[in-house]
């Protein structure tokens, strides 16, 4: 079982935590970190983009001038995609991005992340988290104990008004719980910053 130190808000070591190896030492496994980045990836697109088409576009619905005679190409309608102001051919219409990905593909990827995080010695575990008061003096406090900078993901088992209020206004820092984090975000920060509760409710969830 790996072992990372357990710290405490001031950055003082309280002890080791031992991690479970079927959640935070397993085999990596690239490809599916890949399916899951993509899905979720393509789940935030909104997929809200749309253009006209020939049948959709206002006017058009008279015939521009007589099929013969005119020395002219002929013509059926000014809302021809040939025409400037006319449909668009082919375009871009509402539709629906996200992937199916399935529950152990989803699981193992969450398990690979946070095997490279620990392997990586970018993955901290304090005893506990918690602020008396809304203050971005307090959680910038925090992290300078800890010597964390850059960008850092901090994991609670559950919302903590006072730790997300907080932290909101440093840069590069983000608060999340253990349902919300998804491996796209765990992968896109440089440190995870955790607690014990949070430890053992993936223990929980996924082993």
């Amino acid at each position: 079982m790996p072992k990372v130190a357990l710290l405490n808000q001031t950055g003082k070591n309280v002890g080791d935590i031992e991690l479970s190896d079927s959640v935070f030492n397993v085999e990596p496994n690239q490809q599916v970190l890949y399916e899951v980045v993509k899905a979720q990836r393509a789940a935030m697109r909104q997929g809200t983009h749309k253009t006209k088409g020939r049948s959709e576009v206002r006017g058009g619905g008279r015939k521009p001038w007589k099929q013969k005679g005119t020395g002219r190409a002929r013509s059926g309608s000014t809302r021809s995609p040939i025409w400037v102001g006319g449909g668009t051919v082919f375009g871009p219409t509402p539709r629906d991005y996200s992937l199916k990905v399935n529950r152990k593909v989803r699981r193992l990827a969450l398990k690979t992340v946070l095997t490279l995080k620990v392997r990586d010695e970018a993955f901290k575990v304090l005893d506990a988290l918690s602020l008396e008061s809304i203050k971005t003096k307090g959680m910038v406090e925090v992290l300078n104990n800890l010597n964390l900078s850059g960008k850092i993901m901090i994991i609670l088992p559950e919302g903590n008004e006072n730790v997300a209020k907080s932290a909101r206004n440093i840069p590069g820092v983000v608060v999340t719980t253990v349902s919300h984090a998804s491996v796209y975000e765990i992968m896109n920060y440089r440190n995870v910053l955790t607690t014990v509760d949070a430890v053992k409710l993936y223990e929980e969830v996924l082993g």
